[in-house]
């Protein structure tokens, strides 16, 4: 019997799931497939500058589950900037965390969530 799936908490799904070279676009180039939970760590450490058990905490799994998913999506973002290919962004084991869980930035207008890129972009438009 296979073991039940372990869902992966995530604060919010991208808002922009598709990358690539700027320019001519060859039709026929591999596309790497992200998850939103590859994703997710990569926002969570990256980004907000959490360790991995902070990352594992917020995303409801074990930190070495959170060391393997990070790996592959470090890769899979080494292979889009070397060998310019496309990336897509989306399935993958999640589910959104709860409201009262999320403190994130992502897309609110909350400073917990997303705030801060709302006002870095108005920052950098005044300038």
């Amino acid at each position: 019997m296979p073991r039940p799936v372990k869902w992966r908490k995530v604060c919010c799904m991208p808002e922009y799931n598709r990358f690539g070279p700027k320019g001519i676009r060859n039709m026929d180039s591999e596309i790497i497939e992200m998850t939103v939970d590859e994703y997710e760590t990569i926002r969570l450490m990256d980004q907000e500058k959490m360790t991995q058990e902070e990352c594992a905490n917020a995303m409801g799994v074990a930190r070495t589950t959170v060391q393997s998913i990070y790996v592959s999506a470090r890769n899979k973002i080494a292979q889009m900037l070397v060998f310019g290919l496309d990336m897509h962004i989306q399935g993958g084991e999640v589910r959104l965390s709860e409201e009262s869980e999320r403190k994130c930035s992502c897309r609110s207008d909350s400073e917990d969530c997303g705030g801060r890129r709302k006002r870095m972009q108005r920052e950098k438009e005044q300038k």
